[in-house]
């Protein structure tokens, strides 16, 4: 899929989008709809019709992993952990497709808007919940930046409120992120960094852009990979960026890194469900100097909140992907499947399924988890279960911590581990240092007398898989997105 509208036109051909047609308020109004929808396991929000505008508004966009899977392209019965799967080796076999520049017709520059013209107000953005800091236009948004050293391009979801008419928050200032590395290299040039912001194209860029890709790798690559074809870009003759040419918006200008320039921004209700303390302070922003808009143009927003909605979701297939094939690039023998649930934020646990071969296996499983370049970091449980056991069946997790766990004998407790900001249970002013705890939900392989498992039996059990659709089910027999075999 090229851009949205495709991504539009899949999802309704699936059942997958409900378009809202009375007139909703981007105050308040818009946020509850699709974070109540959201919570239901609703569909996507297409409304029609928002209070001042004539400019809809998409929402709840990934927040099932049915419109995941229509996002990457694969079947709609797929999970997230096969999602992930497929994923994982494309990152494993570096199978990245690069972007082109195409010339000619360019839909994002069918509206081109410069100088006093420009105002940001023009996009209907929404205020989400009550104690939010303001409109809030880069939820599903990805920033674009460049390293002023390599020339690497790096596409970035952070977020940013509207200031004033030409001002956009840019908060990238956390430690490790991406743009806070292009922030600190441009610094030493002692010039204004450009940048751009944009919304829309196909919902994958939103997905990329969110994830935890490595230093150094083009995203638009690895959106090339994920949908199959290039991305397609112009270089804008403003900033030098390439932009995307099918997006719906794009925001362009110039960052003044200068901290006596910084203005105060937030607080959002973020994805933990929380108040976050980086609603304190201020900000570096987005000078607006140039907007893009398609014809007809539609804005895309994201409610972040509490668990789940979208922003989990991306959160669990990106972390789920890269610390599969962390593990598997460190060699770690048995790995079976993975998954970090969306339920604790996409990144917060994370569940190994994999095959014991000697004593204490399952804790150096836990620990290359948490020694991993995706599970170092804000990670702060590690749940190994064994290979009968998929990583993504809850009931089977929830069953081997009841019946395979022993808390005195299978934990493991590790201080000063790195934590994320946003954890609201460290408490503020104190969130530098963080714990981690290691559960082995295994059964012990050096065990003489191991517990009697129910099982069923394998002739009887193959007859009824070849004949389960006979029985009057309307697809074949998955569980928890493993197939079985007929």
């Amino acid at each position: 899929m090229k851009d949205l509208r495709e991504w539009i036109a899949a999802c309704e051909s699936e059942g997958e989008l409900k378009r809202v047609k009375p007139e909703v308020d981007w105050e308040l109004e818009i946020g509850h709809i699709a974070t109540l929808n959201e919570r239901a396991g609703g569909p996507a929000l297409l409304f029609e019709k928002v209070k001042g505008y004539d400019i809809p508004v998409l929402a709840s966009t990934l927040s099932t992993a049915k419109r995941l899977a229509i996002t990457c392209g694969r079947p709609t019965s797929y999970t997230i952990c096969d999602l992930a799967r497929e994923w994982k080796d494309v990152i494993r076999q570096n199978k990245l497709v690069p972007p082109v520049e195409i010339r000619g017709e360019i839909p994002v520059m069918y509206d081109v808007i410069e100088g006093d013209k420009v105002n940001v107000y023009d996009i209907p953005s929404p205020r989400l919940y009550p104690q939010d800091g303001g409109r809030y236009l880069a939820l599903a948004c990805n920033f674009i930046t460049r390293d002023p050293e390599t020339g690497w391009v790096n596409l970035g979801t952070y977020r940013g409120m509207v200031m004033d008419e030409k001002a956009v928050g840019a908060n990238m200032m956390g430690k490790a992120k991406h743009g806070r590395i292009h922030i600190d290299k441009t610094l030493k040039t002692g010039t204004k960094m450009s940048a751009a912001l944009y919304c829309g194209c196909d919902m994958s860029h939103l997905v990329v852009g969110s994830t935890m890709v490595p230093a150094q790798q083009d995203e638009y690559s690895v959106i090339g990979a994920m949908i199959g074809e290039p991305v397609e870009v112009f270089t804008s003759d403003l900033t030098g960026l390439p932009l995307p040419a099918h997006a719906e918006f794009i925001l362009e200008g110039e960052i003044d890194l200068d901290p006596a320039s910084f203005r105060p921004e937030g607080p959002l209700g973020e994805y933990v469900g929380y108040y976050g303390a980086s609603g304190e302070g201020t900000r570096p922003w987005l000078n607006v100097k140039r907007i893009y808009r398609r014809k007809d143009p539609i804005f895309v927003i994201s409610t972040v909140g509490r668990p789940v909605g979208d922003a989990h979701m991306i959160n669990s297939i990106g972390r789920t992907a890269y610390l599969w094939a962390d593990l598997e690039t460190m060699k770690v023998p048995g790995i079976q499947s993975v998954y970090c649930p969306p339920e604790a934020a996409g990144r917060f646990w994370a569940i190994v399924s994999a095959k014991i071969t000697h004593p204490a296996g399952a804790e150096r499983v836990a620990e290359a988890v948490s020694c991993s370049p995706t599970g170092h970091f804000g990670m702060k449980g590690i749940i190994v279960v064994d290979a009968d056991v998929p990583a993504d069946d809850m009931a089977g997790v929830w069953w081997s911590l009841a019946c395979r766990y022993d808390p005195g004998n299978d934990t493991q407790i590790i201080n000063k581990m790195r934590p994320t900001p946003f954890d609201p249970a460290l408490p503020a002013g104190a969130k530098a240092v963080g714990s981690k705890i290691l559960i082995d939900a295994t059964t012990p392989v050096e065990w003489e007398k191991k517990p009697r498992l129910v099982e069923l039996d394998e002739t009887t059990t193959k007859t009824v898989l070849e004949r389960w659709l006979d029985y009057g089910f309307d697809e074949p027999y998955r569980l928890s997105g493993q197939a079985l075999p007929k």
